[in-house]
């Protein structure tokens, strides 16, 4: 079975031997400049790990090339070598996508940075794979366009990154994830040869492969280009900032809202651990007694934003929201958001580590999701900051600990795992936007059965028959499904012991 044939690479961990980094090196010096190979562990050592630092792994070889060719030619040199290859953008994967493998090479892509194309007419931009997310906006600024999914972290994440895990944003309601707003993708397979996935066309023959490799993590293909859809930008935006004295009727509302017929450009809740985290840092003016508080933005003509603001708040009063404030200016609009936007980091500013969570859950399940997180906060002594991108379902659970003491981030693990666990329980899945990566692999044995989790490793083996891209990473091995499940009964053992923490 694939699975089994795929796990002679699944061991991240494993450290190659002088001689065999001294081979590899050397061969990929042959394709490469240089300065683009890299083996020293003081020039290797700041890529073992992605956003998710909890895991971290020095990297046999680190390469960096600046062309197609190059690309094509380092992976045949691994596919020869059977080494394995694990693709990495600006880092700020949050599940451990691109942390290295120890007997594998890091491939950077961050020299892939430029907009190759900027079509205002056709409404799309070509751009390689290091360009930053919020740099295609600006770009295509001049022309009253720009680049809808925004992740908060848009201002570094990379496009590349982007399609590898197929991220969202807060306006990912109304104008969609990463898969809604790419129309084709250029990438090299492990063999070297070059496949474009898609088009510029309204549809392509054949098989909608492009979706396929969109939230792929790097396993399917290396990725060199990517075609965009940019879009014109609103005449007007305003938001709605309103207060709950209760977590679930803010859940109840956000349903509500959708059932009512509205689809918002975007809709976020926080609770009121991050309200009082990011206020004393952007002074949005949030109501800090708030048990909850909802965004909710309305963007399009004056007169539509105007008819559908009117709508939202109806709804709002009618659900047992405490006050409602409606952005008065765009700097006030943008002050709503720069809360949310910065919750990541307020977090980094009252607890010495946080813990990112992602997964989503049906919009109706929100308020029973924030009552057990609440109750999980009491089992395990840590707390949790709640962010979410309310309208589709996608929690942010920011898991509150302090690294130095090993049996908090053992707590933090195991509190992590359970809300992936109650996720699924409640007709959700264990992943939103930031992908499975490692962090997530043994969630997928509570979610996937193993005929489906075959299936998933038939697709990859149609691009990657010896597994060599990205092993160990989104999909689990029976074999490693079956260890967990015996951890899972008898518990207190951590998945990943193997790996180095902190």
């Amino acid at each position: 079975m694939q699975s089994e044939q795929d796990s002679r690479h699944a061991d991240v961990t494993a450290i190659a031997t002088p001689q065999r980094q001294a081979l590899v090196a050397s061969r990929l010096a042959t394709a490469l400049p240089a300065h683009c190979v890299l083996s020293r562990p003081e020039d290797t050592r700041p890529y073992e790990c992605d956003g998710l630092s909890a895991f971290r792994q020095l990297p046999m070889v680190v390469v960096l090339p600046e062309t197609e060719e190059q690309v094509q030619s380092v992976l045949k040199i691994c596919r020869d070598l059977d080494v394995p290859v694990v693709a990495r953008g600006a880092g700020t994967s949050l599940s451990g996508g691109a942390m290295p493998h120890g007997a594998g090479v890091l491939l950077g892509m961050a020299k892939f940075n430029r907009i190759l194309a900027m079509d205002p007419v056709a409404r799309v931009a070509r751009v390689q794979p290091g360009v930053r997310n919020l740099a295609i906006s600006d770009a295509a600024a001049p022309y009253g366009l720009y680049y809808a999914p925004d992740p908060s972290s848009q201002i570094a994440c990379t496009i590349g990154g982007n399609v590898a895990e197929n991220s969202g944003g807060v306006h990912c309601l109304k104008y969609g994830l990463t898969c809604h707003n790419v129309l084709r993708v250029r990438a090299v397979t492990i063999d070297g040869e070059i496949v474009e996935f898609g088009g510029e066309a309204l549809d392509g023959p054949g098989l909608d492969l492009l979706s396929v490799l969109i939230g792929s993590e790097g396993m399917l293909a290396v990725v060199t280009e990517v075609t965009v859809k940019l879009l014109p930008r609103p005449v007007l935006a305003r938001a709605i900032l309103a207060s709950f004295d209760d977590v679930s009727r803010a859940g109840d509302a956000v349903a509500a809202i959708i059932a009512d017929g509205i689809i918002p450009a975007g809709m976020e809740m926080m609770d009121r651990k991050t309200s009082r985290a990011v206020e004393p840092f952007v002074k949005a003016g949030y109501d800090l007694q708030a048990a909850a508080l909802l965004i909710v933005e309305s963007d399009g003509t004056p007169q539509e934003v105007d008819e559908e603001i009117e709508r939202i708040e109806a709804v709002l009063r009618r659900c047992g929201c405490t006050a409602v404030r409606v952005s008065k200016d765009e700097g006030e609009r943008l002050r709503f958001w720069s809360g949310r936007k910065n919750a990541f980091p307020a977090a980094g500013r009252i607890s010495p580590d946080y813990y990112c969570m992602d997964g989503t859950i049906p919009r109706k399940a929100l308020g029973r999701m924030l009552g057990a997180i609440e109750q999980m906060e009491s089992k395990y002594g840590l707390g949790c900051m709640n962010v979410f991108h309310a309208g589709d379902g996608n929690l942010h659970p920011l898991i509150l600990f302090d690294a130095n003491e090993a049996d908090q981030w053992q707590r933090a693990e195991a509190f992590g795992a359970e809300i992936l666990e109650l996720c699924v329980t409640l007709g959700g899945t264990v992943t939103g936007e930031h992908g499975v990566g490692i962090e997530k692999i043994n969630s997928m044995c509570v979610q996937f059965s193993p005929e489906e989790r075959a299936a998933f490793f038939a697709v990859k083996s149609a691009f990657d028959e010896f597994g060599l891209l990205n092993p160990g990473k989104a999909i689990p091995t029976m074999a490693r499904c079956a260890e967990y499940g015996k951890m899972h009964v008898h518990a207190g053992q951590l998945p990943f012991a193997e790996i180095p923490r902190f």
